[in-house]
């Protein structure tokens, strides 16, 4: 057996979906004796991240079962895994009326676990329980520091870590401290502290708000729910079936974005002319997605980050069935009540928490009181670069910068770092969710399983490279 510290190391920086995802398409090229493959993630298992480790039992994964796999080329990998465990024994609500199994977000973590957990066993992956905390690059090497003082020397970091926290609302910022707040929805047991008959204002309008609504349901709450956004817009839920359109966007690619909308709401039009619903257009602009960005100029990719996103958010990030039949029976039984609104200013009122609101629309702004204000904003992205250590490391030196579309970090279309000066660094890849600002479509799971698969082909032309210069040292 090869000395382990002497052989070429490539560290993984997260280990969610991405971060293993990555690990295991690498572990699969290489026995244990070529490479060493560390993947620094705090959590007790691999796999999970922050998408997965719930325990929520109304946290669902939002695409049919049959559409999420670790392995781009097997599609129904998971789905074999849940016949395989019966993992859906305990689940009879996984099933929609159709017959179509949306699985809790649990299992899939479970599942991934499960896909990678050979590879821990035989060292081919290692998992540090801890966070790196700095990283530095010294004659083409990197040394990485961990917050339990370990250090590693590697040959390549790869970037796979988390979406950062939200950010409060500067409009919320009075009430910081007050124990109706709920800051962060996603923390574990965050809906733990909320009355049942809390009146709950819940400020955001996507698929965290959804998850929020539905688990406050399932706990039983009998208070009123106010969920507000700038354009009052809710995540919308699946076709009630399987559908398709032909669309060609990329024989002649739009450089505009008004002409990427005006090309798209035309075809939405001649689907419903046709009898058909707007999924399936959205699903065909999806497939296509990174080449329609692609040929995109930044400013462009700025436009509709700034203005299109929101439309696109809640048309593309669809709810699982379970949760929006959740949503459908609140608003139908008056308890969910949802605005085109904007939070002017809070203040504390005795118990209560005073919300001024001013609605889409409307010159008049209203003042409303409420015992729980839930923040579902989604992630901070701006703030990427000062939501962990590592990451401030790196953008201190010049290393890292911020995406100008504001959807990530900076990297090439081989997913390299770009560095303040411009230069790609083949050493630092950016994997999953942060490379979006480049890439486009990636968010969605297949196309997520698509880039850690190229990411760990990069990972391992590095390790080639290594192994390559190395012989021809030994042999001079």
């Amino acid at each position: 057996m090869a000395d382990q510290t002497q052989l070429p190391t490539i560290a993984i920086i997260g280990g969610g979906f991405t971060g293993a995802a990555v690990a295991l398409h690498l572990a699969e090229r290489f026995a244990p004796d070529q490479v060493r493959i560390i993947v620094f993630e705090p959590r007790e298992r691999l796999g999970t991240g922050l998408a997965y480790d719930t325990a929520d039992p109304v946290h669902r994964i939002n695409v049919p079962a049959a559409r999420m796999s670790i392995y781009p080329d097997e599609p129904e990998d998971f789905s074999r895994w849940l016949g395989e465990t019966d993992a859906l024994k305990d689940d009879p609500q996984a099933f929609t009326a159709g017959g179509v199994p949306f699985p809790r977000r649990q299992a899939f973590g479970l599942y991934i676990t499960a896909r990678l957990a050979p590879f821990v066993a035989s060292g081919a992956v290692e998992h540090w329980r801890t966070t790196a905390v700095e990283a530095n690059q010294i004659d083409g090497v990197w040394s990485v520091r961990t917050a339990d003082g370990r250090q590693l020397q590697a040959i390549g970091v790869v970037l796979a870590v988390s979406h950062p926290a939200p950010s409060l609302p500067t409009s919320l910022q009075a009430i910081e401290n007050h124990p109706g707040l709920v800051p962060d929805a996603t923390k574990p047991d965050a809906l733990a502290k909320v009355p049942p008959d809390a009146r709950v204002l819940v400020v955001g309008n996507g698929l965290t708000a959804a998850d929020v609504i539905a688990s406050l349901k399932e706990r039983g709450h009998r208070g009123t729910i106010l969920s507000i956004s700038r354009r009052g817009l809710r995540s919308r839920g699946h076709p009630p079936d399987e559908q398709s359109v032909t669309l060609d966007l990329i024989s002649t690619p739009s450089e505009r974005a008004s002409h990427l909308l005006h090309r798209v709401r035309q075809a939405v039009r001649e689907a419903n002319a046709a009898g058909l619903t707007w999924h399936p257009v959205l699903d065909a602009v999806r497939a296509q997605g990174q080449a329609i960005w692609k040929r995109l100029p930044v400013s462009e990719r700025r436009r509709i980050a700034r203005h299109i996103r929101p439309f696109w958010d809640v048309h593309r990030f669809r709810i699982a069935p379970q949760v929006e039949k959740a949503l459908d029976d609140a608003v139908a039984e008056g308890s969910l009540t949802v605005k085109a609104a904007s939070v002017r200013s809070v203040e504390t009122s005795h118990d209560a928490i005073r919300v001024t609101l001013k609605e889409r629309g409307k010159t008049e702004a209203t003042v409303q009181d409420f015992d729980t204000v839930i923040v579902t904003t989604g992630p901070a992205h701006g703030s990427i670069l000062q939501s962990q250590p590592l990451l401030a490391s790196l953008a201190a030196k010049g290393r890292l910068a911020l995406c100008p579309t504001g959807l990530g970090l900076l990297c090439d279309r081989e997913s390299r770092a770009l560095a303040t000066t411009g230069g790609a660094d083949d050493t630092l890849l950016i994997a999953g969710p942060l490379a979006r600002g480049t890439f486009g479509e990636l968010m969605g799971l297949p196309q997520v399983s698509e880039h850690a698969l190229f990411i760990a082909g990069k990972a391992a032309n590095l390790i080639e490279t290594h192994r390559l210069h190395s012989r021809k040292r030994q042999v001079h």
